[in-house]
């Protein structure tokens, strides 16, 4: 499948979308997800966010999530990473974290988008206890994720599961984006939602369970939004509006979604900057796709503007765990 399509493409891809949806009303109705858990305080979230030790050596990394995640960008981030990095990961069309939890059945697209080498089955990698980061990502639309499936609840769920076979093994909710075209306007959303939505309602929520522990952020959104708001104001040769990010469709159009190769880098380089706690100036500007492909890359002097404004993003936000 192509990943393009593969956010919300499952079943509009088939010529099903109306079916689709009335499918997915009618299993919303029908299964309704656990009641919220409650909200760690204000207070106590703060304190649980400590900054984290630089990891001394290449980590294995998890990944769980869908299209937003893809292929590329953790392959990305590998060739970023210090020789050594590992990584695996299961995905789906537009998954949910309560799908991955009940298993492959309940994936959209789980067979199209897992046929990959880096494919692991989630819960036999996390049971082994290889992995020194999980990395996880909900639905968006989120608003909906959070009220039909529970988003915090399941966030919890994965955390005490990854903790069982390693108990100090690091996890990260990875913030994304909404549809360039979202009503409410992209932007808009990206620094509503940190704190209203990613925050409040999924990390808190989880937080507050027993024998989670401590969840951090990549901030994928905040970072592409610094990013678009740099480009848009002349600030970044080469690129000057927030589509340059995107990924283009078949038929030309900017796909409002999916990233293309400068965005897929500017996730990647956010992902290196929590996990290896480092700050990514002076990094590769070209990089390959996962299949070995040249991706596009910025232009030299770019590409090191886009480091510092990731690095900025990162180090100024308490959640990455990132010591300022």
């Amino acid at each position: 499948m192509n990943r393009r399509l593969g956010l919300f493409g499952g079943l509009a891809a088939l010529g099903l979308a109306g079916l689709g949806a009335a499918g997915l009303m009618i299993r919303r109705q029908r299964a309704a997800g656990p009641d919220p858990l409650p909200q760690m305080s204000d207070a106590d979230f703060a304190a649980a966010h400590p900054a984290l030790p630089a990891p001394d050596s290449a980590l294995r990394v998890f990944h769980l999530g869908h299209s937003l995640v893809g292929r590329d960008m953790p392959a990305m981030l590998a060739q970023l990473a210090p020789p050594g990095h590992e990584y695996a990961s299961q995905l789906g069309w537009g998954a949910t974290l309560r799908a991955h939890w009940s298993g492959p059945d309940e994936v959209p697209g789980f067979d199209q988008e897992n046929a990959h080498p880096a494919h692991r089955p989630v819960r036999d990698a996390l049971a082994s206890g290889d992995y020194d980061a999980l990395v996880l990502t909900e639905m968006v639309e989120l608003r909906d994720a959070i009220k039909w499936h529970a988003s915090g609840n399941y966030l919890a769920e994965w955390a005490r599961f990854a903790r069982r076979a390693r108990p100090d093994i690091r996890i990260y909710l990875y913030e994304t984006w909404h549809s360039l075209d979202d009503e409410a306007g992209w932007l808009e959303r990206i620094d509503e939602d940190a704190v209203t939505l990613w925050q409040d309602q999924v990390m808190r929520r989880a937080m507050s369970a027993q024998g989670v522990g401590a969840i951090y952020r990549v901030p994928g959104g905040p970072a592409l939004a610094a990013v678009a708001r740099a480009a848009e104001a002349g600030d970044l040769p080469g690129l000057d509006r927030r589509e340059g990010l995107f990924a283009q469709t078949p038929e030309g159009q900017t796909d409002t979604i999916h990233l293309g190769d400068l965005g897929s880098y500017v996730i990647a380089l956010t992902h290196y900057a929590v996990l290896y706690q480092r700050d990514p100036q002076g990094l590769p500007a070209q990089l390959n796709r996962a299949d070995g492909s040249a991706a596009q890359a910025f232009q030299p002097r770019t590409a090191a503007r886009v480091q510092r404004l990731v690095w900025r993003v990162v180090s100024t936000d308490p959640l990455t765990g990132v010591a300022a």
